[in-house]
């Protein structure tokens, strides 16, 4: 590379200048592209002035460089027909992939034809032959000009593409040096020691050079930012967190315990994860679990119950939990065995599953947000109040309230957030008023009621953060420049 630019400057030295690298290149018998190197080295210190010159030619494709060596395949078919004839497959097996262009082509050009009563046999019709194909390959390859109508052609059959060649004239810059010193970036030890530090010339410091960027964590917005806003607004309500490091759950506590019935859709294979080893628990509450039995199959405690034949083994069925509220089920258990009583309020935001199909709103694996309160007297009012103090403190204003059904809360209520950027009311959460079927076999006193409400993670983030695909925020297609990108968002501030 050093004798390359020695060559070049001291050309440019002596009054030359180069009207075309590729010739210059061939003269020094170096390929264009390390000439190339060496030219935009100099150009960018402006000891060279440059001129592109750019030019579009027409190029062969590896087929047609094919074609050039061993003859079209029109050619090369009539070359393989004996004076006999031959069969398809016999030819289509000796040419391979050029036997169905070669057929046509010179089925077209009347070189070919076939025994009459067989049209498996092809015959040569001439003797000779002229190959125009080859020599237009030929003559385009060694840089002739053709018609328009070959052009065309070639291009039909994609066997020529167009390439883009860039060339430079050269001439002195204005910094031109017949011989170019390097530059100091840096004083060493060796410097130092041998003193030619004071004979050294240094490379202009570039002020406005942008330095490396600092490599910095990113606040992932579902896990980080958002999850610590929600716990610390629930820390300020006065809650206390619920443990849920089990993802397993038996269908007792996750359905049973809720008053949902064994036939319910939603304990379905089709939106559960059931496990196959440990299929099976036994460790539950004897005395708790012929309560469940006895309000599932006849009722009590004002309720009629569902009248069917409670069976412990779907009870015993080990899954992946659907909700937090199987954690909120055995800490309201818990809470009943305590004597006296003291009202709770309970929460807790961790990892749920369910067999859903995955759209932009929904994922098989997500988060959801719980939050419970245990005590005398409450009402639907309360439920309410509490709602609208917890989502504005999330900086959701905009709530609309659905009556709806759950199995284990009357009355119940979905929750709804206006979102800005699907432009729609989107459900964010469901809530309600446990049932007494589902509290007092637990042993909770009379009058005792629990308030609750569910959400998922990920719906207040996406609305929060202006983000239209759930998966864009939580699993494997999660877009890392999204995260980068995206400001802090403080909750309750925008």
């Amino acid at each position: 590379m050093a004798d390359v630019e020695a060559c070049l400057l001291a050309h440019l030295n002596s009054g030359g200048e180069v009207p075309d690298s590729r010739s210059y290149a061939s003269s020094l018998r170096v390929t264009h592209d390390e000439l190339e190197a060496v030219i935009k080295s100099l150009s960018a210190f402006r000891i060279v002035d440059t001129t592109d010159i750019t030019k579009e030619t027409w190029v062969l494709t590896d087929e047609a460089k094919g074609y050039v060596a061993g003859g079209s395949p029109e050619a090369q078919l009539v070359a393989a027909i004996p004076p006999e004839g031959a069969s398809k497959d016999v030819l289509r097996e000796k040419l391979g992939s050029v036997f169905d262009i070669g057929m046509k082509t010179a089925a077209k050009n009347k070189w070919i034809g076939f025994e009459k009563g067989n049209k498996d046999l092809v015959l040569r019709k001439v003797n000779t032959i002229k190959d125009d194909l080859q020599e237009q390959l030929k003559s385009l390859e060694s840089g002739e000009v053709l018609s328009d109508k070959v052009i065309d052609d070639l291009k039909r059959r994609k066997l020529i593409t167009k390439e883009k060649s860039i060339w430079y004239a050269l001439k002195k810059g204005p910094q031109f040096v017949a011989k170019r010193k390097k530059l100091a970036t840096d004083v060493t030890q060796e410097h130092l020691r041998s003193g030619d530090w004071k004979d050294l010339e240094f490379k202009d410091y570039n002020f406005g050079a942008q330095g490396q960027p600092i490599a910095i964590g990113y606040v992932q917005p579902l896990l980080e930012v958002v999850r610590e806003e929600i716990q610390n607004i629930f820390l300020q309500m006065g809650f206390t967190e619920m443990p849920t490091n089990n993802y397993v759950e038996s269908s007792f506590w996750n359905f049973d315990a809720l008053f949902q019935p064994q036939q319910h859709p939603a304990r379905d294979s089709h939106d559960t994860f059931f496990l196959e080893a440990p299929a099976a628990t036994k460790q539950l509450p004897e005395d708790y679990l012929e309560k469940v039995k006895e309000v599932h199959q006849r009722g009590g405690y004002g309720s009629k119950g569902y009248g069917y034949d409670w069976k412990r083994d779907e009870a015993e069925k080990n899954l992946l939990r659907t909700h937090t509220t199987a954690v909120s089920t055995r800490m309201l258990y818990k809470l009943a065995q305590e004597k006296p009583f003291a009202p709770k309020r309970y929460y807790s935001i961790d990892r749920v599953f369910r067999n859903e199909a995955v759209d932009r709103t929904h994922l098989a694996e997500f988060h959801q947000i719980e939050g419970l309160i245990c005590d005398y007297g409450l009402t639907l009012g309360d439920l309410i109040g509490v709602l609208e103090d917890f989502f504005s403190s999330l900086g959701m204003s905009k709530l609309r309230f659905k009556p709806a059904y759950n199995p284990y809360t009357e009355p119940s209520m979905e929750i709804f957030s206006y979102h800005e950027g699907l432009k729609k009311w989107v459900e964010v959460g469901n809530s309600g008023m446990f049932r007494p079927e589902m509290l007092l076999p637990m042993g909770l006193p009379e009058g005792v009621n629990v308030i609750a409400w569910g959400l998922s993670l990920e719906r207040p983030t996406m609305i929060l953060y202006g983000i239209d695909n759930i998966r864009d925020l939580f699993g494997p297609k999660v877009d890392f420049n999204l995260i980068k990108s995206n400001p802090l968002c403080r909750l309750g501030l925008q």
